[in-house]
């Protein structure tokens, strides 16, 4: 069966020749699995792309284990989708953090209190996902790794605080550091153009204005939405009173393009507390290979449940799935 390969992914492909360090390659390759078409003339390929993928974080993970001093900078994926905590110094990222895990990292009224990249988990529904908070940047400061931690990572939220004047300027100067890397932070439904002399990692982005508790008058949040609101989607949010974190949380999952999928066998009920977690667009045999490495072979067909809409439909491979659907494979 060809392959029939779009465009789109014809043109990431070319991206590989220029790819210099691991982390680029593998950010390749998981947009390349982004824009494969999934049917069975494509499914040797899925496969190996992500083992060049498992085989390049290998890679890194020797190197750094065999030749780096002092403490690693590699974060490894976890959870639904890893999201990359950026902004300036006292914007209050490391609080956010806190009052969105739960967890305990540090917290200083002074800058630089972040000074190595520390994961956590965010908790969303029946998922979760995996905030990495990095050292702020400023004019000044910016290391390599924090890019390329940037650039592999799936999405990036910024955070400002609202209740600082001068917040619109710190984050010019972010975001002008970040483009002198060739990173550049954009909304969602941005759409690149068709060539670009340079390769530039786009990170689909969402702007947290933290301290909304400070800024009373709403002064400060409305000179960010008069700076950012046509290039980036900002959530008002407050870590220190918890105002606007429910929302914030599912807008980020919401902008990893991701869904929730629950096996079932024959006769019995799904387990909602452990979904597998795929790519929008996935179908039938995405979850088959999920389930087990060889059903994807052996799959004849499944029925699916969707909630308000499909009980039980038997329906083939190529199927397109939805967040939170059930699905029972026959094999």
């Amino acid at each position: 069966m060809p392959a029939n390969l779009t465009p789109q992914y014809m043109e990431a492909e070319k991206k590989l020749r220029t790819a210099k360090t691991p982390e680029e390659k593998i950010e390749i390759y998981e947009e390349l699995l982004r824009l494969i078409p999934k049917h069975k003339g494509t499914e040797k390929m899925v496969a190996q792309h992500r083992a060049k993928i498992a085989k390049l974080k290998e890679e890194m993970q020797k190197a750094a284990a065999a030749g780096k001093k002092g403490p690693s900078h590699i974060v490894e994926k976890q959870g639904a989708g890893q999201i990359a905590v950026v902004g300036p110094p006292n914007a209050g990222k490391s609080r956010l953090i806190r009052a969105l895990t739960g967890a305990e990292p540090e917290v200083g009224d002074y800058p630089f209190t972040t000074r190595t990249p520390a994961p956590y988990m965010m908790r969303f529904e029946n998922v979760k996902v995996q905030l990495v908070d990095l050292p702020p940047i400023t004019a000044e400061f910016l290391e390599s790794w924090q890019v390329e931690i940037i650039k592999v990572a799936d999405v990036v939220l910024l955070v400002a605080d609202a209740s600082d004047p001068d917040s619109p300027a710190l984050l010019e100067t972010l975001t002008g550091r970040l483009k002198e890397r060739r990173v550049e932070l954009v909304d969602e439904e941005f759409v690149p153009p068709a060539e670009e002399a340079v390769r530039v990692f786009r990170k689909k982005t969402i702007l947290a204005a933290n301290k909304t508790d400070a800024d009373p008058d709403g002064e400060g949040l409305e000179a960010l939405r008069l700076f950012y609101g046509e290039a980036l989607p900002i959530a008002a949010v407050s870590a220190a009173e918890g105002a606007g974190l429910e929302e914030l949380r599912a807008r980020l999952f919401r902008i990893l393009r991701v869904i929730r999928v629950y096996s079932k066998a024959p006769g019995k009920k799904a387990d909602h507390d452990s979904p597998f977690i795929l790519r929008r667009g996935a179908t039938v045999l995405d979850i088959a290979s999920a389930v087990h490495k060889d059903f994807s072979e052996k799959l004849a067909y499944a029925r699916l449940w969707r909630a308000g809409e499909i009980s039980g439909l038997m329906v083939n491979r190529d199927f397109l799935l939805a967040d939170e659907d059930i699905v029972e494979l026959h094999l």
